[in-house]
């Protein structure tokens, strides 16, 4: 229950300011004290309204009987209604000054009807018992950027329905997807947006109520036990965030008082024509009150782990996506969006003031600098970036025939250029398998055989590359349609052999990957990862060194892009001794060819690659092998390096390429 009647003074102003980062306990319904007895506060923003009323469930939908009345000069409108009760539906009447009258949404609403119903309910937040204060402790112990993070993205209509095509609830989610992720190795959830929104195919990037949990799946209480039970079972939880704009549905925000409010007045601005959407006007302070009051609101009330900020490009450019009639400049006569510039570094200043332990993740497609710099050095404070040019490449890369890979090698070594100047996510996400552009398995090209054999060196490729991991669902076991958007995710296909295998690939990738700090203690310093041979474009080969914090904390990683076999290929190790293949992709239960290193390896010299010591293996075809050094002393002489001279040895056979499978066609 909100302790004060009315708004106070002071929130007010901090409201105009753009600093009251709780504005969602003085906006929107709320049970309150009036009177001596409870009732139901209702608050709205409308500054250019002439009169607002609320009808709903308590007054037979007549909004006469509940006037709300304007408080001074703050353009905020407020009332008290001691007929209303949880659970009851109401919208908003708002008169304009030019006559018109409109039934708008509550921007502030904590419950929405479900569609294709578009009123509010009153909803009571409080209530509910958390049991996640384990995983809260712990998660302050070290910051995220020494651990591992391995997201499972999900839409949480199509990830799996019931045989009747109906929706699981959160409630029910909280066991299937909950159990299921953390069976499968992840560290994290990633849920595309959960905002109420009235179109199912926008999948939660149009909203209308921002401080809304979808009805689609449940309550606001559904919603906090999912996340409570992933955080009881060792799962964090993030959800895609939509401050860029929002959609243009009559009861939604657009000229909610019958003016240009939550969006620029000048059309120019306002309009993202490529999404047929509106931009928030990141100059207004009440706007920028609404949307860091809604992060923290999601982060605060839900217990989320973090928000992935969708679109920052969107907001970061005037022009993005808009045609030249359309275009605007800043004072200074740049594309820059000065005004969302300085909204993003409050909102991470102000997300990192109450949570200093949360992601807050940046999907930003530009070269613009300093994304994950801290926002008071200058940067807008992010912790994390996509990386979506290394996400571009290699996809680029893979979706070439490996005859012509020689000559795109730089494809896969650019990204190492930059790949330290900012916190980065490799993403490989849903926007990569929609809209005509295949699925993952489907964008490999060769037979049935080769497209499994390079998902799963695509798959340990990022594994063993800086940055944290971010992977789709349906891309664990090879989806070979790409996302179909009001269908469930193709389970089916687990009872086809290669889909299997590679499920079993994934599961075994993601183990590794947690149990090998060399994959990520270090993801963010140079001095955690190290080209051992760059330059093999002619065969297309690239080997490199992970590694950890501690002493001797070091993995060799070789990629082999092309379905060639090479045996006694020789690599250049650091130290001598014996090396172990801990990972190899080409195993037979994962789909491979049998092509892997089950005796130890041990070092010869002189060395090789400039390395003091080489050790010889057979290297699959089309794909990845982690070699480990087993502890042992070193010995006391250090032998001469190898000559210049690098050449490796013809490749002996190829590689034993299957016959495509019956479940090829069927799938």
């Amino acid at each position: 229950m909100v302790n004060d009647a009315i708004p106070q003074a002071e929130q007010l102003y901090l409201f105009s300011q753009g600093a009251l980062y709780h504005s969602y306990r003085m906006l929107g319904a709320h049970f309150v004290q009036e009177g001596g007895k409870t009732c139901v506060r209702f608050a709205v923003w409308a500054p250019h309204a002439a009169m607002v009323r609320v009808p709903g469930d308590f007054n037979g939908w007549d909004g006469s009987r509940h006037p709300l009345e304007r408080l001074g000069d703050s353009g905020i409108w407020c009332g008290f209604v001691s007929e209303a009760r949880e659970g009851d539906f109401y919208k908003y009447e708002i008169f304009t000054r030019d006559g018109r009258h409109m039934m708008k949404a509550d921007p502030y609403a904590f419950l929405a009807e479900l569609k294709p119903g578009t009123a509010s309910r009153i909803y009571r937040l409080d209530g509910y018992m958390w049991g996640d204060a384990e995983w809260q402790r712990r998660k302050q112990e070290q910051p995220p950027y020494y651990k591992p993070l391995s997201i499972y993205e999900v839409h949480l209509g199509t990830w799996k329905k019931k045989n009747g095509g109906e929706w699981y609830s959160y409630r029910e989610m909280a066991h299937e997807l909950v159990d299921y992720a953390v069976e499968r190795g992840y560290t994290h959830i990633e849920l595309l947006p959960l905002t109420e929104h009235p179109y199912d195919r926008s999948w939660g990037y149009q909203s209308t109520g921002y401080f809304a949990p979808t009805s689609r799946f449940g309550y606001p209480n559904d919603l906090k036990y999912f996340v409570d039970r992933a955080h009881q079972r060792g799962l964090g939880v993030i959800m895609d965030w939509v401050p860029g704009h929002f959609c243009k549905d009559d009861h939604g925000l657009r000229q909610f008082d019958g003016q240009p409010l939550y969006e620029y007045e000048d059309h120019r601005r306002a309009e993202k024509p490529e999404w047929g959407t509106l931009s928030f006007d990141f100059g207004r302070g009440e706007v920028i009150s609404f949307l860091i009051s809604n992060a923290i609101y999601w982060l605060e009330e839900f217990h989320l782990d973090g928000l992935r900020v969708d679109a920052v490009a969107s907001m970061l450019h005037w022009n993005f996506g808009k045609p030249e009639s359309m275009w605007t400049l800043n004072q200074y006569g740049g594309d820059a969006n000065l005004e969302a510039v300085e909204f993003l570094r409050n909102l991470n200043k102000a997300v990192f003031q109450y949570f200093p332990h949360a992601l807050m993740m940046a999907e930003d497609s530009s070269d613009w600098p300093g994304v994950t710099k801290p926002a008071h050095e200058g940067g807008l404070g992010f912790n994390y970036k996509w990386n979506m040019g290394w996400m571009n490449d290699t996809l680029r890369y893979f979706q070439l025939d490996p005859i012509q890979r020689k000559w795109h090698h730089n494809l896969l070594t650019f990204a190492m250029m930059y790949a330290y100047s900012e916190n980065y996510l490799l993403p490989l996400s849903h926007d990569e398998v929609v809209h005509g552009k295949r699925s993952l398995l489907n964008k490999m090209p060769g037979d049935y055989w080769q497209k499994f054999a390079q998902l799963r060196l695509l798959y340990g490729y990022m594994a063993t590359q800086p940055g944290k991991k971010l992977l789709f669902m349906g891309g664990e076991f090879g989806q070979y349609d790409e996302w179909k958007d009001l269908e469930q995710t193709d389970w089916f296909l687990l009872e086809y052999p290669l889909h299997s295998a590679m499920s079993a690939y994934t599961l075994e990738l993601n183990r590794l990957y947690l149990r090998e700090p060399a994959l990520w203690e270090l993801d963010h310093r140079p001095d955690g990862f190290e080209w051992i041979d760059v330059n093999n474009n002619e065969q297309s080969i690239l080997i490199y060194t992970r590694r950890g914090a501690a002493p001797g904390e070091e993995l060799i990683v070789v990629c082999n892009f092309t379905p060639i076999v090479y045996h006694d290929y020789r690599i250049g190790v650091p130290q001598a001794g014996e090396y172990i293949e801990i990972f190899n992709s080409d195993k037979p239960e994962f789909g491979g060819s049998g092509i892997w290193n089950g005796a130890p390896l041990k070092t010869e010299a002189p060395g090789w690659h400039g390395r003091p010591h080489l050790v010889r293996i057979d290297v699959p075809p089309l794909g990845v092998v982690v070699l480990k050094r087993a502890a042992a002393e070193e010995p006391p002489h250090i032998p001469q390096l190898a000559p210049a001279d690098t050449a490796q040895p013809a490749p002996r056979k190829r590689g034993r390429p299957r016959k495509q499978p019956p479940e090829a066609a069927e799938a």
